[in-house]
């Protein structure tokens, strides 16, 4: 019944699908009857290097006006220019130190949002732009669809008729990039869209049983590629009873959503595990009110490792990967878990269940012993919205990195070095073993008042893979979920983690077996 009410309800309010961007294309000229032209400039020089397709006299302008700006050139500084010859808006774009994958996505994403309002074309002119940049148009695509990615689903149709030129495409002028982004990048804008789609979808929508029915949909046809969703028998049968307690206390049951590509051949997989709480109430453990709307996105993560696989999957990656969605609704009824109650987890731990808001770690747990078992993988990265200590720590600029396995967590960090989406390593420390002792159980699911937070839960997920295996833990928690326009992403859900990962799987490097290097 209450599956059919939320769909009644939805019926009533449901108006327009979210806003497409403007198509992007590859062309060595500029279009005719084109309504704005955007210049990415590192210094003044640039204008007569990417400023050739305009005429002596808009040139000309637009270089007095970047001189009576004092335009700075820096990232991401832009000037918004009209009245200058027969455009609507010439947009210039400071582009210094971006000659970088972030960077040119950056200018992409600026581009597409400053020229929305446009009608009719939009040039983006990069000739000479990063030139040691492999794929630098592609990137600048990328970015422009990105930047431009809108979730209206459930916004009431405009008054006014959009202009049909606002859906004009958007043209990337004098760098070849059309092989390049319909071979990856293309992919990965899809695999970025279904995880910021899942993330904004509203909890009454989106639920473990509807999760898994949008990532089918999602890689329909898509070679190489093996689903299979576990429920609550299946779970029973393995003895997840980690993850089915985080379940017990809604009516929508959990699943664990086991997605695996073979693009690599006979090597061991990469896991990529993420935490897939559709909503988080705390449970027993009841959040404060204000704010708790947020929560549905911690499934955030499962998003992540989804959106990674579709990418890898829909380009052709020559990798193996295993995604793996813990997906759990946690909520308070009379059949919940509560604090003080002892569960099993899949590899025969137990835990004493001190507080029902950690639950995050206890769905991972499951998630990561049952593929450590049954993959064999050469590494398990899971990645998830685990704390809000991971915030006090490092805000919303990084991503919190934990590994036992330096080599490993150098790969992540450099991965997300390259695509903008940065992580900070924090210490596993050997004392945090002592501090998650239970005196009934293994392991607690979280220390009363024990700092550090971000820390011990990274060392409770641990706990449930072996330490030889190469593994990692991302907490993701204030990285999501953006309150202001990014370049890439406008306000509400980011994706955050799809490039990275992405990234990080194309450029993988075997990592020893060995009990790694502990905390620092």
């Amino acid at each position: 019944m209450r599956r059919a009410f939320g769909a009644v309800l939805l019926a009533g309010i449901v108006g327009i699908a979210g806003a497409e961007a403007r198509p992007v294309v590859f062309s060595d000229r500029a279009p005719d009857g084109g309504a704005a032209i955007v210049l990415p400039l590192a210094a003044k020089e640039d204008l007569a290097v990417r400023g050739v397709a305009l005429d002596t006299a808009t040139r000309e302008a637009v270089g007095r006006a970047l001189e009576s700006a004092a335009f700075d050139y820096a990232a991401k500084s832009t000037l918004v220019l009209r009245g200058i010859g027969d455009w609507q808006q010439i947009v210039v774009i400071g582009a210094k130190d971006g000659a970088t994958t972030a960077g040119l996505q950056d200018i992409g994403g600026i581009a597409a949002q400053e020229t929305a309002s446009a009608d009719g074309p939009v040039a983006l002119l990069a000739s000479g732009l990063a030139p040691n940049v492999p794929d630098a148009a592609a990137n600048l695509a990328v970015g422009a669809e990105l930047g431009g990615y809108s979730f209206d689903r459930y916004k009431a149709p405009p008054q006014k008729p959009r202009a049909a030129g606002r859906d004009a495409p958007l043209t990337v002028v004098g760098a070849p990039g059309a092989e390049s982004y319909a071979r990856e990048g293309r992919a990965l804008v899809e695999g970025v869209t279904l995880a910021r789609d899942l993330i904004s979808e509203p909890s009454n929508v989106k639920y473990p049983e509807v999760f898994v029915e949008r990532v089918r949909d999602a890689f329909k046809g898509v070679a190489k590629v093996r689903i299979e969703a576990l429920g609550v028998p299946e779970m029973e049968k393995l003895g997840m009873g980690a993850i089915l307690s985080v379940g017990k206390g809604s009516p929508r049951p959990p699943r664990m959503l086991i997605v695996e590509y073979g693009g690599g051949g006979s090597e061991a997989p990469i896991v990529l595990a993420g935490k897939g709480i559709t909503f988080d109430s705390g449970g027993v453990s009841l959040k404060p009110g204000l704010g708790m709307w947020r929560m549905r996105t911690d499934m955030a993560g499962a998003a992540a490792v989804m959106g990674t696989t579709l990418s890898l999957a829909k380009s052709g990656a020559a990798v193996n990967v295993v995604a793996v969605a813990a997906l759990a609704e946690n909520m308070p009824d009379g059949g919940a878990t509560r604090p003080g109650d002892v569960v099993k987890a899949y590899n025969g731990k137990t835990i004493e269940v001190t507080n029902t808001d950690a639950e995050g770690r206890l769905v991972l747990a499951d998630a990561v012993s049952y593929a450590e078992a049954r993959f064999k993988p050469a590494a398990i990265v899971d990645i998830a919205t685990l704390t809000g200590a991971v915030g006090g720590a490092l805000g919303d600029d990084y991503a919190g990195l934990f590994s036992r396995h330096d080599a490993l967590a150098a790969q992540l960090t450099a991965a997300g070095k390259a695509v903008g989406e940065p992580l900070w390593q924090l210490p596993l420390h050997a004392a945090y073993a002592e501090t998650m002792k239970s005196g009934v159980a293994d392991l607690l699911n979280s220390a009363e008042g024990g700092r550090p937070g971000a820390g011990l839960g990274a060392h409770f997920i641990g706990a449930f893979v072996k330490p030889e295996t190469p593994w990692a833990h991302l907490d993701v928690a204030f990285t999501v979920w953006a309150d202001k326009g990014q370049p890439t992403a406008p306000k509400g859900a980011v994706g955050y983690g799809v490039r990275l990962l992405d990234d990080f799987a194309r450029n993988w490097k075997p990592v020893p077996r060995t009990a790694g290097e502990g905390g620092r």
